[in-house]
């Protein structure tokens, strides 16, 4: 029987390090069979408790259409090292670190779309700020500054004390306690947990800050792409339950962007239903590349 789209779906993209101020880069490399010029290049960067791994449906599809797909974990995620330092993981530092990755992907001869999944979303805005030479932005499940009330912020209030006075694995513990909803593999569990207690701590606390204090960076983040001629989506699960779809719609108009809601979603479209979100994708970026 075929399992549903998830962290630990198939795909043949290649485990790769890609150089980084804080050390190498963790990534998974799909490469586009398109004969000619190098192919446009798709960088995908995963949200708080992400990995790369969240984007194992979107590799082959996304080649088959003839980008090369480029997955990461940011710097203190799963297998990227990173710095003792939480200010280190703010969405500014760490869009600096994005916007460096893709000046050396645009040094080679790449175009670049670059894509930010909810906490990914805020750090690939602080790249595009940071100047970032991409093609189009992909702001996805993400929003305008810090998370609203509601359960997942409820939970980054329980969970940081948690962290700071018995470690990531006392922290792991309360996400697996709060977590109880979710009929997943014991395979998919494992990798769940593993990006989790493998990340750096003061990753998850600064991220985690972060959060809660991310001012709305939307009238500065328009006036960026307006200036430099980047296109830009905004697109997100019709039931996304971390910011609102009506306040991600906002967003959207207020950055003069494209905006589409995908079916049978909620927070993570790449996982839950990627065959809509790939519908939405990749014309996209191929007018982007076109006009």
């Amino acid at each position: 029987m075929q399992q549903p789209p998830s962290q630990i779906s198939p795909h043949r993209g290649s485990r790769i390090d890609l150089p980084g101020r804080y050390g190498p880069i963790a990534a998974l490399y799909a490469k586009s069979a398109a004969a000619g010029d190098p192919p446009p290049t798709a960088l995908l960067v995963p949200g708080y408790t992400g990995s790369k791994e969240d984007f194992a449906p979107l590799l082959d599809p996304i080649t088959d259409a003839g980008f090369d797909a480029i997955a990461i974990d940011m710097p203190g995620q799963y297998e990227s090292g990173g710095p003792d330092d939480e200010d280190a993981y703010l969405p500014a530092p760490l869009g600096m670190v994005i916007a460096e990755l893709v000046g050396k992907l645009a040094a080679e001869g790449n175009q670049v779309v670059l894509l930010g999944h909810s906490y990914g979303g805020l750090v690939a805005r602080g790249a595009v700020l940071a100047d970032a030479p991409v093609a189009g932005l992909t702001l996805m499940d993400s929003g305008p500054g810090e998370l609203p009330d509601g359960f997942r912020r409820q939970a980054l209030d329980i969970g940081e004390p948690a962290m700071r006075e018995h470690g990531i694995e006392a922290a792991q513990r309360l996400r697996e306690q709060l977590d109880t909803q979710r009929a997943i593999s014991p395979e998919l569990r494992m990798l769940l947990r593993e990006r989790f207690v493998r990340s750096v701590p003061a990753a998850l606390l600064g991220k985690a800050r972060a959060l809660r204090s991310e001012p709305d960076l939307v009238s500065s983040l328009a006036r960026t792409l307006h200036q430099d001629g980047v296109p830009c989506l905004v697109v997100c699960g019709e039931g996304d339950d971390a910011w609102s779809v009506s306040a991600q719609r906002d967003m959207a108009d207020r950055l003069d962007a494209d905006f589409a809601v995908i079916p049978g979603a909620c927070h993570s479209p790449n996982t839950e239903n990627p065959a809509e979100l790939l519908a939405t994708l990749i014309p996209t970026w191929r007018s982007w590349l076109a006009s």
